[in-house]
């Protein structure tokens, strides 16, 4: 299974719960692109305040937030990559709205650049794909990571459900997962096979009113 088969497996299994309720535990759907009609006026006007609320990443910050997103969740033949699907932004408002993410979150990105720095010479975004993967592939796997890059491991496993969590709840998330919501829809009845197993039958009336 590639990466996208992965994380869709797993926000489609019982581990997605805890991460879409502790990552959209305010009023919004989808941060970025959601319409606000349903909305009660008090949420509007939360998202309204949140919004307006000074940028917290910088823009290295974000440049590494937009490459680090787009390998954990890269475009395919299919649908499109975290960035394509506006996940940076959600990153920020997220942290904004819960400011607890802030300190682990900016953190995670000081050590990201060091440890890459300590490595390469460079900062994370100035990397080449091949060595980005080579740093990622480090941090991504807890059971395989070495002591020395705990740091790096917990700040992937944040950023990693903070990713899944806006991708699955955009749009393009949305369709990537061929949710289709509630449909409409016609039920042909029990099928003739299962009727003759049980030696059952509908009469003309049922055929004609219900079926």
């Amino acid at each position: 299974m590639d990466r996208r088969n992965s994380i869709k497996a797993i926000i489609l299994g019982t581990v997605s719960a805890s991460v879409v309720i502790d990552a959209c535990k305010s009023t919004n759907t989808t941060v970025t692109e959601a319409t606000t009609d349903d909305l009660m006026q008090e949420e509007k006007d939360y998202l309204v305040k949140v919004k307006a609320l000074p940028k917290f990443f910088d823009e290295h910050e974000m440049a590494t937030i937009t490459v680090l997103g787009d390998i954990i969740m890269p475009k395919d033949t299919t649908s499109g990559s975290a960035s394509d699907a506006k996940v940076p932004e959600f990153i920020e408002f997220i942290v904004k709205d819960m400011p607890d993410h802030q300190v682990p979150m900016r953190g995670g990105l000081r050590w990201l650049d060091l440890y890459a720095t300590k490595k390469h010479g460079k900062s994370f975004v100035s990397l080449t794909h091949e060595q980005q993967i080579g740093i990622v592939d480090e941090i991504a796997y807890p059971k395989k990571a070495k002591p020395e890059v705990a740091q790096g491991v917990s700040f992937f496993n944040k950023m990693r459900d903070l990713v899944t969590t806006g991708f699955y709840t955009s749009e393009i998330g949305v369709k990537d997962l061929g949710y289709m919501g509630n449909v409409p829809n016609q039920w042909a009845g029990v099928p003739a096979d299962v009727l003759k197993q049980y030696g059952l039958a509908y009469t003309d009336k049922e055929m004609k009113e219900c079926i």
